[in-house]
């Protein structure tokens, strides 16, 4: 009778696509669609749509040839619950401290689902300062939280979440030099670049290091000089003040998972 009632509401093509995402994230290197097939017993041909509207969605990419490999998009929705509301509830303190000690604004990034996402913000406590709004999409490329959420990724973590981006965004073409800035964001520890976007304002960003050694967000500060305030920090202290409240941060962001695992 129980078995019955299962089989009463089974939705066959949501198993199949279930079934398919739960094996590619159970290998490396990815499977062809014959491979799939074979793993799961069916037939290759049962397998062809599904695999068309994984990619089309998102879910599944074809970085080689014929092969088929998970992207980073379900990793992403699951950041959008508890570990980004807990990562935010950390943050909060040590943002407010951060923006008290450098006279600056600074705000939390993570990656999700293509985009570089803006979580938590933390006004300047005096007058002047750059806010950006919490849930805004900023590049991957041509900002310095961008950079940091690639620059401490793997390789081929790094390459997922490009190929995420170019999906999600126009195209464009990534010279050598791009990546051997990641490399050195990576030795630095932090990144430092004039922004892009808005004249007289410096990207600062650093790493926040998850309990396995990869990073899971950017704290950053848009850092403008205060020239009506020779009290306030200059860019040297303020990457200073910044690195270690992104430690700082990292520590108790990594103690949680270890705690959790």
């Amino acid at each position: 009778m129980q078995e019955d009632e299962e089989d009463r509401y089974r939705a066959p093509a949501l198993d199949k696509g279930l079934d398919i995402l739960e094996l590619l994230a159970s290998v490396d290197g990815g499977l062809t669609q014959a491979e799939i097939a074979k793993r799961l017993d069916r037939s290759p041909n049962e397998f062809y749509r599904m695999l068309d509207r994984l990619v089309k969605r998102g879910y599944v990419t074809r970085p080689e040839g014929d092969r088929y490999s998970l992207t980073l998009k379900l990793f992403g929705l699951a950041q959008l619950h508890a570990p980004v509301r807990r990562l935010v509830s950390y943050a909060t303190s040590i943002m407010r401290e951060l923006a008290e000690t450098s006279w600056q604004a600074n705000q939390l990034v993570v990656f999700d689902r293509g985009n570089a996402v803006v979580i938590a913000q933390q006004e300047a406590p005096r007058y002047w300062g750059i806010s950006i709004r919490v849930g805004s999409h900023i590049s991957l490329f041509d900002t310095g939280s961008g950079h940091v959420l690639l620059a401490f990724r793997s390789p081929e973590e790094r390459e997922m979440m490009i190929a995420e981006h170019l999906r999600t965004n126009e195209e464009m073409k990534l010279s050598p030099d791009f990546f051997t800035r990641l490399d050195q964001v990576r030795d630095r520890g932090y990144e430092m670049m004039a922004s892009l976007q808005t004249a007289g304002v410096y990207n600062l960003s650093a790493p926040v290091i998850g309990s396995d050694g990869r990073g899971i967000a950017a704290l950053t500060i848009p850092y403008i000089t205060l020239v009506n305030a020779p009290a306030a920090p200059d860019i040297t202290r303020t990457i200073a003040l910044l690195q270690a409240a992104a430690a700082k941060l990292s520590q108790l962001a990594g103690s949680d998972m270890k705690m959790r695992m």
